[in-house]
């Protein structure tokens, strides 16, 4: 199993200066990561965040959770990503994604393409990204994208690029995952296109053991090298664990589930810190998810369980 570390969902914020104390603060509290997602809505641009937290910082990792790759094309992004990577001395992941709301693509006027085929064009922008990075001539051809003897400059300082990041809910993109990203996200479907009643029932636990089967069946026998990696919904440190029990019930008539089934969303973490820490262990278990991703308000009463369960 791998060791556990924790990443930090951080969108946006009142200004250059309080972002970058609050990079240094989630920094000091030994959080791993810094993560941008890449969306139109109230967030900051993901590459130029992710460089100022770079710049801000010594040991944090940086990256996008995830960009969507019909917002870019890769031979732009496998140069933004190569550059950043440089400049922060190789602490750049990169997530890439098929894309998934909706509300993203109709304010934009981009074409929302059926599933099959943007995670097709994912597909082959990894391909490019890793080819520009070879440090060699790409040629490529696909449906999407048509490379003629470009070299990627400049080389990435991590030898070979990055580690990729891919996640998804469904079995053809996890599956893809699988074969291609360095670590895999589990998460609930998106198919909607919005976070509703159909994405709950999803993330009951017994859709992620169905996850993790997948990509285990995938990878063969790179399964072991593979961090598998959890972006939670929501984290709830309190002081007792009937508080928490209580907001089970009180959360799952909203998205018509019963309180026992919310307990078993992986996606919330909730209890004291032993309860936390108990359930993080039990998950990794159950799923090997050993990276867990928060969300910026999370920070400070995450701290002791992070304090407690990094390199464990």
């Amino acid at each position: 199993m791998h060791p556990f570390r924790f990443g930090v969902q951080f969108s946006t914020s009142t200004s250059g200066d309080v972002y970058r104390e609050t990079v240094r603060k989630i920094e000091d509290l030994g959080y791993s990561t810094v993560f941008c997602p890449d969306h139109f809505d109230d967030q900051w641009a993901p590459t130029v965040a992710l460089t100022v937290a770079a710049e801000a910082t010594t040991t944090l990792r940086v990256a996008a959770l995830v960009y969507d790759v019909d917002y870019r094309h890769p031979v732009t992004l496998a140069k933004e990503i190569a550059t950043l990577d440089v400049v922060s001395g190789g602490r750049v992941e990169f997530g890439i994604g098929a894309g998934w709301m909706t509300d993203d693509y109709e304010a934009a006027g981009i074409q929302f393409d059926r599933p099959g085929v943007r995670i097709d064009r994912m597909i082959e922008a990894i391909e490019v990204v890793q080819g520009l990075w070879s440090g060699e001539p790409l040629d490529f051809r696909g449906s999407h994208y048509e490379i003629s003897g470009l070299t990627g400059t400049p080389s990435p300082h991590q030898p070979g690029g990055p580690p990729i990041i891919v996640g998804g809910g469904g079995k053809r993109v996890l599956t893809e995952a699988a074969l291609r990203a360095d670590i895999v996200g589990l998460n609930a479907s998106l198919h909607a296109g919005s976070v509703g009643p159909e994405t709950a029932l999803s993330a009951l636990g017994e859709r992620f053991l169905e996850r993790r089967n997948w990509v285990e069946e995938a990878a063969g026998d790179r399964f072991p090298e593979i961090e598998l990696q959890m972006n939670t919904f929501m984290t709830a440190v309190t002081n007792t664990t009937s508080e928490a029990n209580e907001m089970f019930e009180g959360m799952a008539p909203m998205f018509g589930l019963s309180a026992e089934q919310a307990r078993t969303i992986p996606m919330v973490l909730a209890g004291t810190i032993s309860d936390v820490c108990d359930q993080l262990h039990r998950y990794r278990e159950l799923y090997g998810t050993s990276y867990w991703v928060i969300h910026e308000g999370e920070v400070d009463a995450m701290a002791p369980v992070v304090a407690k369960m990094t390199d464990i």
